[in-house]
């Protein structure tokens, strides 16, 4: 069996490490496949593919797009994209101008609450250049011990009715799933039993997301309990959809699971690589 990991960050976006250590570190753990998964960025993806052709790691081009889904905050994967096309990469862009406008609002959110410099402690974590996201807030606050660690700072301070939270609008639904479309790739729904909905509106997301052109849904993910994949895989059989399975890794003491130390994905489904040509670790498509 491959050990497939297709949900993981890299520096390029929020996670701890850079795209080279992120694959040495997979290759320690035995991952064979692995997806590259940076927030709204493909930038890591060039320096990713040279340490996966060293390490004889096949890497799945991925990206994860924020969306805006009746006013809720949605993240689709993007698999097997090809990251040079233009819309995408013009669309990313843009998403990132916005972040920064985002990053500042969340700033003067904590200000109004007595906690200065976060924006610049943000940048300062996020590196020069790069995209800016609430978990450099995060680490900026725990460092500066406003709470324990990064999860305890989501809680405190950045989620819905918490001091630095800001109400934000990411792409639609449709231009994300175009974008990966287009591009060559597989939508996907990353981790959804995080986004709490109840069993009505998740049903109308899944219609709608598969009469967009979504394919997939993460069923084994760092966010689901034993219960919840069971469900997740329920839903996907029921709606005729891909399953895949992502870590969503972001680095040592931030997350949940390890790369590659996943569950495996219930025999029922069928997997969202069920048609990739992976011979001993090579894939060809």
């Amino acid at each position: 069996m491959l050990n497939i990991d297709l949900h993981c960050h890299s520096t390029a976006s929020d996670g701890v490490l850079s795209p080279t250590e992120l694959l040495a570190h997979a290759a320690s753990l035995g991952v064979s496949v692995l997806a590259l998964t940076d927030h709204d960025a493909v930038s890591g993806l060039g320096e990713a593919r040279e340490a996966a052709n060293q390490l004889g790691i096949t890497l799945i081009n991925g990206i994860e797009i924020s969306v805006t889904w009746r006013n809720r905050t949605l993240h689709i994967l993007g698999l097997n994209i090809n990251p040079d096309y233009q819309p995408l990469l013009e669309g990313v862009r843009d998403i990132c101008e916005r972040r920064v406008e985002r990053a500042r609002n969340i700033a003067t959110e904590l200000s109004k609450h007595g906690i200065a410099g976060s924006y610049e402690g943000a940048c300062s974590y996020a590196g020069e250049g790069r995209l800016i996201g609430r978990t450099h807030f995060a680490r900026f606050l725990a460092a500066r011990g406003y709470a324990k660690d990064v999860k305890t700072v989501f809680k405190k301070f950045l989620i819905k009715g918490k001091p630095g939270y800001t109400h934000h609008e990411w792409v639609s639904l449709l231009q994300a799933i175009d974008w990966i479309c287009s591009s060559g790739g597989r939508a996907v729904i990353a981790h959804p039993a995080r986004y709490q909905l109840g069993k009505n509106l998740l049903d109308q997301l899944l219609d709608e997301f598969k009469a967009l052109g979504g394919v997939g849904i993460e069923v084994v993910s760092s966010s689901h309990t034993p219960e919840q994949v069971k469900q997740f895989a329920q839903l996907a059989i029921k709606k005729d959809l891909f399953a895949s399975c992502g870590s969503d890794y972001h680095g040592p003491n931030e997350s949940y699971f390890n790369l590659g130390q996943l569950p495996r994905i219930p025999a029922e489904c069928t997997p969202i690589w069920h048609d990739w040509a992976l011979p001993a670790g090579q894939i060809q498509l």
